[in-house]
């Protein structure tokens, strides 16, 4: 047990330094440039095509959501039928 709690000890140290070390590259000033260019397009698509499907998918489970709502609206307003 305390070997195993050792490794695991020295395996999560391991990564928490080289995580530390590690450089992320300041990308806002390319987004910038791309979300204040004039291209007609929404800002919401300006990402290219992972932001389209993104868009087109939120919008299908919302009609799809609202539509089953209202069905469900109405088939609970309807009395039901005595036999």
């Amino acid at each position: 047990v305390y070997l195993l709690f050792q490794a695991l000890r020295q395996i999560s140290q391991r990564a928490i330094s080289t995580a530390s070390r590690r450089q992320a590259e300041n990308r806002v000033p390319e987004y910038q440039k791309l979300f204040q260019e004039d291209n007609g397009l929404p800002v919401h698509l300006k990402g290219g095509m992972k932001d389209a499907l993104l868009y087109r998918t939120t919008m299908c489970i919302t009609v799809f959501g609202t539509v089953y709502a209202i069905y469900h609206l109405v088939v609970s307003s309807m009395p039901k039928k005595q036999q």
